[in-house]
Order: C-alpha cells, then structure tokens, then sequence
C-alpha cells in the first residue's frame, strides 16, 4: 500500500517536462540563467529576469506541470511591474536533479529566497505561487519576512486535495500513507505581511472551495494581516491572467506598495 500511495502521489502531484542540459531557452526579455547546489544534492535550475532600476524582485513559484520552458515565459511578465523575477524548476522539472521530496522542495526554495534576500534585501522581495507553488510561496512567507505575498489558485493542504479526488471509503488509508502534506493552512497562519488570494470561481482542478477554506484560515486566526481574496467569474484554473478584473487587482497592489510621488 505505501508503494502504491507514494507512486500515486508522484503522478498526480507532480507532471515534470523534462529539458537536455544544453536546452538554450529563448525569450523576449532579458534574462540569466543559474544552476544552484541546494541542500540535500540538488540541482537547481533557475531563471532571473531584469529589468531597469527594478523596484523590488517576485520569488516566483510555478504550477505543478511542464518546466520553465512554460513558466519562465509567463514568470516574465511580471517585469512589467518594474519588478526583477526569479523562477525556479524543482527537482525533476526540465534540468533541475536530485531526489525529490517535500523538505527538500522547502529547501531548495528557501535557497532561492536566501539569493534573492542577498541581492535585494528582504523588503523589496514579493512571493508569488500559483497552484502547487503557492505551497511554496507560502512557506516561505511564513519562515521570512517578504513584503508581500500572493498566491494564485491555491489550496489548503494535500490532504484536502486528496479528500476531493478519492472516494471517502478509500481517503483515510491513503492519507495516513501519504509523504507529502504540504500544510498550506499550518503555514499561512504565521505570515506576517500581506497576503492577496487570486482564485476562480470555475477552477475544476482547484476547487475555489479550497481556496477560500485556506483564506478563511488566514482571517479567523490572523485577523490583525490585511489580505484580500479575489474572485474571478468565470476564471478557471490556468487563465486568470486572462481577464481585466485580475490585471486591475495587480495594478492596485503595485500601487499601495509603490504609491506614485506627487512632487
């Protein structure tokens, strides 16, 4: 049973493209490539997006498919916000290595903060995860102290993910096996800045349910953070950078945090 949980977990949490070494990745925008030694014998591959006089960095957390091939061209669009961006695969994605578990993907994303904190100070870093990686992205923001943290059709703990996929008969044997958890609503409730919730209200692959489960956490324990949660109609789980309502959302965030000087 706990050979089979764990091969299950793998295929459905986790559907990494993998990339040669030698992959040369082709964007519009200006970019550097890194390949960091994190903890435990992995291999990180990261990009980092720049922008002119950047205002601040976003520590970008990626979904649960593909490789950067994918997200490092979606990640790139938040330089828009005069903001530098840094991407990362996790293990096993496009030409990130080493074994894969759920310390060591905290691991390796705490790394990724620690570059980003040495480069641009710890008040000028945003944390951004969309899906899975808000799992990450939330992490984060509850070990440290970013300036802000968004997330972006999130859930609120595997466990919860898991109770919507599998029949109730079947759940209890398989959490009790499971080696991954990622306690989403443990972490978020020792965050400190922040927080905004993107979620859409037809998101079939994270339920919106989940989501708002995981803000309601967030606004019973920690009422004293502001946060938002922000509901797209009719955004589904891959494309609420598609509607006006989410770019108005993010125009009013980098506002607030970078008010325009009336000199």
């Amino acid at each position: 049973m706990t050979k089979w949980v764990h091969f299950l977990q793998e295929k459905l949490i986790f559907l990494p493209v993998k990339l040669p070494e030698d992959y040369a990745y082709d964007f519009p925008k200006k970019f550097k490539e890194y390949f960091f030694e994190t903890p435990n014998s992995g291999v990180i591959n990261a990009l980092h997006f720049k922008v002119k006089n950047p205002k601040g960095v976003i520590l970008f957390f990626h979904g649960n498919a593909d490789n950067l091939v994918r997200w490092g061209a979606i990640a790139s669009n938040f330089t828009d916000y005069d903001h530098d961006v840094l991407v990362m695969d996790y293990r096993h994605y496009g030409k990130s290595k080493g074994e894969r578990s759920e310390n060591n993907l905290y691991a390796d994303a705490q790394f990724c903060y620690d570059f980003v904190k040495k480069k641009y100070g710890e008040e000028n870093i945003i944390v951004y995860g969309v899906s899975l990686g808000g799992a990450f992205a939330i992490k984060m923001a509850a070990e440290n102290e970013p300036k802000l943290l968004i997330v972006e059709a999130t859930f609120y703990n595997l466990k919860d993910m898991v109770n919507r996929w599998i029949p109730k008969n079947t759940t209890e044997k398989i959490t009790t096996k499971m080696t991954y958890d990622f306690r989403s609503d443990e972490h978020i409730i020792k965050v400190n800045c922040p927080v905004y919730h993107f979620h859409g209200d037809k998101d079939l692959v994270v339920p919106i349910k989940s989501g708002k489960k995981l803000f309601n956490e967030l606004e019973e324990k920690r009422p004293e953070v502001p946060k938002k949660f922000i509901e797209i109609k009719k955004g589904s789980h891959n494309d609420l950078s598609n509607f006006e309502q989410y770019h108005h959302e993010m125009k009013e965030i980098f506002s607030i945090i970078h008010p325009q000087r009336n000199d």
